[in-house]
């Protein structure tokens, strides 16, 4: 609409000036044929020729003199005079404009100057009503052009936007349908062809997100798989455990002190080895079960994991800052297994080095949490652990692991409301802090 106003009001003012240039030029024409009769013509044929001129009079100025060459009865006072030698663009389209808008008929005077040197100036009397037709003929073809040629356009726009951007969003629908279907399925991933950046771009974003959900996939089918046959040996394994667990019983009975200091451990270990396989197979399903609050001696269980953990002969040797009294409210199995581990990895990490190293545990509490810090002397965590950190099977921080340890701790402390973060990692060692709130749930929080 912008563009048709900026080409049609312009071109109605140019088609106005052209109109009143060619009634005074054929004003100019008539008058010649009176100038070559000496000045006698017939009154018909002086109204003959100011009819062919559409003008109701005809003046000239010749050689400073001003001679009114033809004549008729103008039917009402002259309403305004335009004088085309002098006038401007913005005052023929302001003209134009008026005259278009206003459908009174009025009698103007227009003066020019002749053609081919016919004298110094020419000066006509002529109605609006005839040029004000003529214009909005003028405009109607115009408009109807300007029509055609929009229809035209939008017909090659059409094409244009079905070929190069409908089709190829269509196909990136009909891939995502299909894709849908059989996620599995890598032959359905989508391969980009589009020809538009952006589509392009767009295409190339849902191929990266669909190959990674189609191995996501994978993994999880085996993961899914592997959690299937832990659960079996694990269900094997327990009975095998209970079968043990009843000769440690009466293997504490047993007269050698040693054997009887040993027993306990043993025992305990069992039991929780026991326990462990009755929930590999909520683990297996990406659950535990919910934790059973209990009041117990955080000392008192990270010295049973440090019993269990650390071999009292190895190079790994624990440093403590836990209170004697400290008591904390969790599970005491799941927290357990949280610090067994983290313990656990550390010494591996430690070891790995084939020099000696420190565990250091600290352990204190605030108004609404309390919190364990665990940290090792061990040459850090590589880039690659840390990307999947807290990821099975992909947060590995040495060759052969399976980076289950962090998985499970940090799965186990979510399920207390709590989080399990990693503090700092570097060549001189590693830090984790467990952050347990105190309020039960999160309305006391």
């Amino acid at each position: 609409m912008l563009a048709e106003i900026l080409i049609l009001v312009p071109s109605i003012a140019r088609f106005r000036e052209d109109y009143l240039q060619t009634r005074l030029e054929k004003a100019q024409i008539a008058s010649l044929a009176l100038l070559t009769t000496d000045d006698t013509i017939s009154p018909e044929l002086e109204r003959e020729l100011l009819d062919n001129a559409g003008v109701f009079n005809v003046v000239l100025r010749r050689d400073a003199v001003r001679q009114l060459v033809l004549s008729s009865p103008i039917p009402e006072p002259i309403d305004e005079t335009y004088d085309l030698r002098m006038i401007s663009h913005a005052a023929l389209i302001g003209d134009a404009l008026r005259e278009f808008v206003d459908p009174t008929p009025r009698i103007i005077r227009v003066i020019g100057s002749p053609v081919e040197q016919g004298g110094d100036l020419i000066e006509v009397a002529m109605s609006t009503a005839p040029l004000r037709q003529a214009m909005v003929q003028y405009s109607i073809r115009i408009l109807a052009i300007s029509a055609v040629i929009s229809v035209i356009t939008a017909a090659i726009l059409f094409v244009a936007v079905q070929k190069l951007m409908v089709v190829p969003i269509r196909r990136v629908v009909a891939h995502m349908a299909v894709y849908a279907e059989a996620p599995e399925d890598a032959r359905r991933v989508i391969e980009p062809g589009a020809r538009i950046v952006e589509i392009r771009e767009a295409e190339e974003a849902l191929r990266s997100m669909q190959t990674q959900l189609t191995g996501n996939l994978r993994q999880k089918e085996r993961l899914a798989q592997l959690g299937g046959a832990v659960a079996k040996i694990s269900h094997d394994l327990r009975n095998i455990l209970t079968s043990a667990q009843l000769f440690a019983d009466r293997i504490g009975s047993s007269a050698d002190p040693a054997v009887a200091r040993a027993a306990p451990k043993l025992v305990n270990s069992i039991t929780r080895a026991v326990s462990l396989c009755e929930t590999t197979l909520a683990f297996g399903k990406a659950e535990e079960p919910p934790p059973s609050l209990t009041r117990f001696s955080l000392r008192m269980l990270i010295d049973e994991v440090l019993d269990a953990e650390l071999p009292e002969e190895g190079r790994v040797a624990p440093v403590l800052d836990v209170p004697a009294g400290m008591m904390i409210r969790a599970d005491r199995e799941q927290f357990y297994r949280v610090l067994s581990n983290l313990v656990r990895n550390a010494r591996q990490a430690i070891e790995a080095t084939g020099e000696s190293g420190n565990i250091e545990i600290a352990g204190g509490e605030a108004d609404v949490e309390w919190w364990v810090r665990l940290g090792d002397t061990g040459p850090g965590l590589p880039p690659k652990a840390r990307e999947h950190l807290f990821t099975a099977f992909q947060g590995g921080a040495r060759k052969g692991g399976s980076g289950l340890g962090l998985a499970i701790a940090s799965e186990l402390v979510r399920g207390h409301g709590g989080r399990l973060e990693l503090l700092d990692t570097s060549e001189t060692g590693t830090e984790f802090l467990i952050r347990l709130p105190k309020a039960e749930s999160l309305t006391e929080a």
